[in-house]
Order: structure tokens, then sequence, then C-alpha cells
């Protein structure tokens, strides 16, 4: 599906279940990123019952207790990338280490364990094209379960004030069991850093290569939040289409006829640009009125931290635009190295100057 209604129809029907743990299903890899228990894989009621365990660290009043801290953590990095350059790689300095800090703060990961969360995620989450690449993706899921049984065991001995100790508090309650806490933290962590990671720098680019769209933001930085939701529509950030659902019976779906068992597939970077719903859909709009962009999904699987995602991506622009004015490409923009191998896309670095 890549027309924007038929994705939120498919996306919110409850006739298409993303059950398809042990499924022979096509796929992009030769193995399956979440674990077996990922809540991206259970329908409702009990989709809500893992998800209402996290959700409250990932609502605005959570998100506005977190911004200070992410400013410091954000201020310290730029402080370290104009020690190290001009140029220096914004997305080595900036794009790539500050959301591993703020959703490992979130989450309580210690800082010593990050660069490895980072190396995890990044050998996880990609195509994983051979039985070599598929089998070093397997091995790090295991790793990564295993590190963060751990954790939780360490938070169950000593809670702190993190949403580790928040799971496994609820694990001792009985709403959730371990192996969902460790499939809900191994999605949050991982794909927290890489998603968010790879948005920004796509974000970074686009502002330094559209012509006018740095000079508009600071002249007028209160359209910051404006231009974060156009360029998560705007950006292909990614490469595939994700998991599939299952009809689990026949469901006419734009004329076409969904089969019971069939799978179905849906792409929410197409719907961002479908031209009947968003006029002249290439085009970056920082004013651009209409239905709101499917880039975190939509139905019962939305993501749960957009609202984390947002702030991240409203500070670190907002901050670039304030302390580096003069921020621009250290090369031409048909230079710049793209990442081929993940499915979440975005440049390999991006060195500026200011």
């Amino acid at each position: 599906m890549t027309r924007y209604e038929d994705v939120r129809f498919v996306t919110s029907d409850p006739r298409f279940s993303r059950d398809i743990t042990g499924r022979p299903i096509p796929k992009m890899t030769k193995h399956f990123i979440p674990m077996d228990r990922a809540v991206s894989f259970v329908d409702p009621p009990g989709h809500a019952r893992v998800r209402a365990v996290v959700a409250p660290a990932f609502n605005q009043r959570a998100m506005d207790r977190l911004r200070p801290r992410a400013q410091e953590l954000l201020d310290r990095r730029v402080d370290r990338l104009m020690a190290a350059g001009p140029p220096a790689d914004i997305v080595r300095h900036i794009t790539s280490p500050f959301p591993l800090d703020v959703v490992s703060e979130l989450i309580g990961v210690p800082p010593a364990d990050r660069p490895r969360i980072r190396d995890w995620a990044q050998t996880l989450l990609t195509r994983a094209s051979d039985e070599a690449a598929a089998a070093r993706a397997l091995q790090v899921r295991g790793a990564a379960g295993a590190y963060f049984r751990d954790l939780a065991a360490r938070r169950r001995a000593e809670p702190q004030g993190d949403l580790m100790s928040v799971m496994v508090a609820a694990v001792d309650n009985g709403q959730i069991d371990e192996e969902e806490l460790l499939a809900l933290t191994t999605l949050m962590e991982l794909n927290g850093w890489h998603a968010v990671c790879n948005n920004t720098s796509n974000m970074v680019y686009a502002l330094l290569t559209q012509d006018g769209l740095m000079d508009r933001l600071r002249s007028q930085p209160e359209l910051v939040p404006r231009a974060v939701e156009e360029l998560l529509r705007w950006i292909p950030h990614k490469h595939g289409v994700g998991q599939p659902r299952i009809a689990t019976q026949d469901v006419e779906v734009g004329g076409v006829l969904i089969r019971d068992g069939e799978f179905v597939y849906v792409s929410y970077v197409a719907a961002n640009w479908d031209e009947q719903v968003y006029p002249d859909p290439e085009r970056i709009d920082v004013e651009r009125q209409g239905p709101p962009h499917l880039a975190f999904g939509h139905g019962p699987h939305y993501c749960v931290g957009p609202l984390l995602a947002r702030m991240e991506s409203e500070v670190l622009l907002s901050t670039l635009i304030n302390r580096l004015p003069d921020l621009r490409l250290a090369l031409p923009p048909e230079q710049v190295r793209w990442q081929t191998d993940v499915l979440i896309r975005g440049p390999v670095d991006l060195p500026v100057t200011w």
C-alpha cells in the first residue's frame, strides 16, 4: 500500500494482524530484527497492555521534564564539535551521539555502555543480505538481550529513577513478563538511537542544501517545530517497508481484494509523498497545511516515541541555528556519502564548517 488513505486504512483496521512470529513471510533481511516477543508483533489488547507500561515516560509532561537535560547534553556535544573543527563531522559529533545520550538517559543505560549499544544497532539494523551477516545480526540480538537482562537485574536490586526500573516493577507486578521487557527495551534503545540519528542527519543535510531554508529558520526560529514536521514528512528515511500485516479475512482496499492470509506491506514514505494529499510533495514547505504525516506510523502500532524524536530534533536544530549561525557543508553536496546497507537511510558522515 502506497497511497495515504490506503496506508491509514490498513494500519488501523483490526482485520490486518501483526502477529507474524514464526510465519515464512517475505522480508528484506535474512533475519527478524525485532525479538519474538516484541510489541510490534502483538495485536490489541496485548499490545496496549505492554505499551501502557512505558507510555507515561514518553508523554508531553515527561518530555518537558527531559528537555533541559537534553539541551545540556547537546551543548556539551556542540562544544566538542567546535573544539574539533572546522571542519568537523556533524554525524560523529552531534547527530549520532546526541540521540544515543538522550534515549540512554531515559532508559537507564550507563554512559560507558553506550558505544556498544550503537555498534549493536548498526549491525542489527542492516539488510543482512547474506548468511554471514544474518548470523552476526542474530548474535548481536542475543548479546543485546543478555545485556538488558543484566541491566534489569541490577535495577531490581537497586531501583533508580529511569524507565528500566519502571519496567522491572511492571514485571514484578505481573503487568508484563521478562521476555516482553527485553524485547521492548531493545526496540526502544536501538531504534531510538538509529532512527533519530539518521533523521536528524538528513534534516541537517536538507537545511544546508535547500536554497533559503536555513536562512529562513535563522530569521524565524519560531518555525523550527513546523520545519521538523515537514522534514519528517519529506525525508525518505527508510530503505524498506518494515514488517508486514496479515489479512485475517477477505478485505477490499483501494479497489483491490486482499484475501484472507495474504501479506500486506505499507509504505509510510510513499504515503508521505502522496500528491493527492500533499500537493507538490517534493518541495519542503515549512508552512504546509494538511493532514498529519505518517513518519511515525498510524493505528495501534503508532511509534511510542514521537514526542521524544520531535523534542530531540527541535532542540538539535534550534541549537545549531543559535550557536553556529554560519554553519555550512564543508564539501559539495554530491560528495556526501550515504549508507546503503541499513534500513533507515542517512549520511555516513557530514563534514561541516562555520
